[in-house]
């Protein structure tokens, strides 16, 4: 059933997304009086639709996404001497036209977060986000530099009192890259360095320090020791095993590093102080086979919530798209530079399960993940592949600059490789899925 659930609401995700990016071709096509001949809802055999003008409205058979047909897009075809054929327009006209699609996908995802905000708009409370570090993993980078639990990180790569966002968005991107640090401890202001490694199961650069913070369970996995112990979602943890917790990466450890031998932990149940001996079970439940008790563990955060006012609202949204926009060109500079790994891209399988987990979590997670993938979907476009609209728009430029078109021959041949660049793409988006869903 919730696979069902997953395909369903991914199929609205992308359907709307793919909607969105071509009817903004549409709009610019139409706009420099390019005859537009079909205008889809969807692919594959026409159901039924209506015409207007040049254009047939439609609705066909695969109700997922859509298209848009201009009258001589492609060279070769018969009409490309039509003066309002694609091809027939000046280069210019045909760069607006081919940039339009990723520009909709932009102008949705800044307007999806600014009418969000309006109606609710969560913030985390700055306290939570004071970089105050709650754990260091043994022979870690940041355990080498010599940090340790209690510091505050005070400057950042030359930002003064960053946030755990501020530090992330750099962390992350940064393996095998030196990264310059101030911490205070005791009053006192210590200049450090540490080089993020790359963590091979997350794929990202860590340097092996979390925040400090009240540590919470979430979900409780049925018939696992968690459960059968008494533990209950929401629950406080003050300590395991006698060991103050203020970190969700100091719990697990405490827990992995058990052998097999009984848990005590200590904790708050709406306010009351408890005591639960749990048996910790040897299982690949989370990942590669290790001593588990089946609980999400995470931190506890004080989230703010208002309403914004448009002026706002809008402030807001352009600039969590602009650091998303920057996370996505720092994930695939870091891709290039091998210092970032390609399994964090989300191929169909991927994006399904989040579309259904956003979905069950409610309106407003299900708006954060459109606008994020409207966004991802215009940057992905606007990449210099062919037959991605970076790519027509790369070849518009080099014959903007040489001032005359290149051969058909060499346009095919361009578009060939574009596609078999694509398919390799897509293979490999969906292996990478399947082998994140396999054991070990």
């Amino acid at each position: 059933m919730m696979v069902l659930q997953n395909i369903l609401w991914v199929l609205v995700l992308i359907g709307i997304m793919i909607l969105i990016h071509e009817l903004g071709h549409f709009v610019a096509a139409r706009f420099f009086k390019v005859k537009v001949e079909t205008f889809s809802f969807g692919f594959g055999p026409r159901l039924f639709g209506f015409r207007k003008g040049d254009t047939d409205y439609r609705f066909s058979l695969i109700l997922f996404g859509g298209y848009v047909k201009m009258a001589g897009e492609q060279p070769g075809e018969d009409n490309t001497d039509d003066p309002n054929s694609f091809l027939a327009k000046p280069r210019w006209q045909r760069l607006i036209i081919a940039a339009a699609g990723p520009l909709a996908n932009i102008i949705l995802a800044v307007g999806l977060l600014t009418g969000l905000y309006m109606f609710k708009y969560q913030r985390v409370s700055e306290a939570d986000m004071k970089p105050l570090i709650g754990h260091v993993t043994p022979d870690s980078p940041a355990a080498r530099a010599g940090v340790r639990e209690g510091d505050l990180i005070v400057n950042f790569e030359g930002k003064e009192n960053p946030n755990w966002q501020d530090i992330d968005l750099k962390e992350v991107s940064s393996a095998y890259r030196p990264l310059q640090f101030t911490i205070q401890r005791n009053g006192q202001r210590i200049e450090k360095t540490l080089t993020p490694i790359l963590d091979e199961r997350s794929g990202l650069g860590s340097a092996g320090w979390s925040s400090r913070g009240d540590v919470q369970l979430g979900a409780i996995n049925q018939d696992m020791p968690a459960e059968k112990a008494g533990l209950r979602k929401g629950d406080l943890i003050a300590t395991a095993n006698g060991q103050p917790i203020h970190s969700a990466v100091k719990f697990h450890e405490v827990i992995r590093s058990s052998g097999g031998k009984p848990v005590v932990i200590e904790l708050k149940r709406n306010g009351k102080p408890m005591t639960i001996t749990v048996q910790p079970v040897y299982s690949n439940l989370d990942g590669p086979e290790r001593w588990v008790i089946g609980a999400y563990v995470e931190q506890r955060f004080t989230v703010e919530v208002t309403q914004l006012s448009f002026p706002e609202a809008l402030r807001a949204s352009a600039r969590q798209n602009v650091k998303g926009a920057t996370l996505i060109f720092q994930f695939l500079s870091g891709i290039v530079e091998r210092r970032m790994s390609a399994k964090n891209l989300e191929g169909p399988i991927g994006i399904a399960r989040l579309s259904g987990e956003a979905a069950r979590e409610g309106p407003s997670a299900f708006i954060i993940l459109m606008s994020m993938v409207s966004l991802n979907l215009a940057i992905f476009n606007l990449l210099p592949i062919p037959i991605l609209d970076g790519g027509v728009i790369l070849l518009l430029l080099i014959e903007m600059v040489m001032r005359r078109d290149m051969s058909l021959q060499v346009k095919e041949t361009v578009f060939k490789l574009g596609f078999v660049v694509i398919m390799a793409l897509v293979a490999f988006v969906i292996y990478n899925d399947i082998s994140k869903m396999l054991p070990g």
